[in-house]
């Protein structure tokens, strides 16, 4: 008996071991709670340091404050069964005071963004900065549910596993709600 659960689970265990560089992340570490990657009504341009993409982000709405946001990042390596980054590009601005929906071309994942607020619409333009790796991401897309149901509301989302990646994003406009 002993030696058929051996058998059956050592090759489990082989398995897990082996992947064991793919899939563990550490700690997601967005720095102190005071480091945002902007100040209100201000661009910014954060970006994920070479072979690492975007698996967290933090946002706080503020009305006093133009309605914007503070935003927040977290990066982590890239799975190593997708190789080492071939290329990064950055994508087409995301006009402010428009709904816009879009993921990086080219079977990119999201290495960062760079924003800008505008005041006299009281919204951001966005662009997103894609990296394509050498192997090509086994994904099929869609939008999440971790988002904040309401124009005001604080976000934190989270990439829970380690084979799931940021492809891109969308937005909504309110011209009455701003």
């Amino acid at each position: 008996m002993d030696l058929v659960l051996l058998c059956v689970f050592l090759p489990l265990v082989t398995v897990a071991w082996g992947q064991y560089g793919d899939y563990y992340y550490g700690p997601y570490n967005y720095g102190d709670n005071d480091e945002w990657a902007n100040v209100y009504r201000q661009g910014f341009n954060f970006q994920c340091p070479h072979g690492q993409v975007i698996v967290a982000v933090r946002s706080v709405f503020s009305k006093k404050e133009g309605s914007d946001r503070l935003w927040n990042y977290a990066c982590m390596p890239a799975a190593q069964s997708l190789g080492e980054p071939t290329e990064c590009w950055w994508e087409e601005i995301n006009r402010a005071g428009t709904e816009w929906y879009q993921t990086c071309s080219n079977n990119g994942l999201v290495a960062g963004f760079q924003s800008q607020y505008f005041p006299s619409v009281l919204d951001r333009e966005w662009q997103f900065y894609c990296c394509r790796y050498s192997r090509r991401c086994p994904y099929s897309c869609w939008l999440t549910t971790e988002y904040p149901g309401h124009y005001g509301e604080d976000m934190d989302m989270m990439m829970y596993t380690y084979d799931h990646y940021i492809r891109g994003a969308t937005t909504t406009f309110s011209a009455v709600h701003r």
